[in-house]
């Protein structure tokens, strides 16, 4: 498999995202969030509280890194994940009412839990106290399946963005 089916794969089958986060006075932070992505350019969404520690350090700082991690049937051939780093906002009012739909759909595939638990659109808009955001990524990287099974050395190799 390529790379860029591997990183599809991945974006596909990975349900959460660790996301890493550094405060004003630089402690670090690390999140797992549901997600959803867009591509072309790559970008994640995730649903968040404002006041969350991620998201007050998202609105301080917006670099941000992170994790997606797979396991496919649980053989440790099977395991992949990626890397990534980004630049993270909130979306704005013309986003949200954009992606909303997206955004669900990606996070509650079932149609009954999608009724349940979907936020409207004014749930997501200041002043309330929740907030869709995007991740841009500017890099991303693939666990180098090609040469573990010789030397069990673990490498990244970055995947060109679409």
């Amino acid at each position: 498999m390529d790379l860029a089916d591997r990183l599809h794969r991945v974006l596909a089958d990975a349900k959460y995202l660790s996301l890493s986060t550094v405060s004003p006075d630089r402690r670090p932070w690390t999140a797992v969030l549901q997600y959803a992505w867009l591509p072309d350019p790559l970008r994640f969404l995730f649903g968040s509280a404002t006041q969350s520690r991620h998201s007050r350090h998202v609105a301080a700082r917006p670099t941000v890194s992170g994790a997606l991690f797979v396991t496919g049937d649980g053989g440790l051939t099977e395991v992949d994940g990626a890397q990534f780093t980004g630049t993270c906002r909130e979306l704005t009012a013309d986003e949200v009412r954009a992606h909303h739909g997206t955004f669900y759909d990606a996070l509650l595939p079932d149609e009954t839990s999608r009724a349940e638990y979907t936020l409207p659109v004014s749930a997501l808009l200041p002043p309330a106290e929740h907030r869709i955001y995007q991740i841009s990524v500017d890099r991303v990287w693939l666990v180098d399946t090609s040469t573990w099974i010789e030397d069990r050395i673990d490498r990244r190799v970055e995947v060109d963005l679409p």
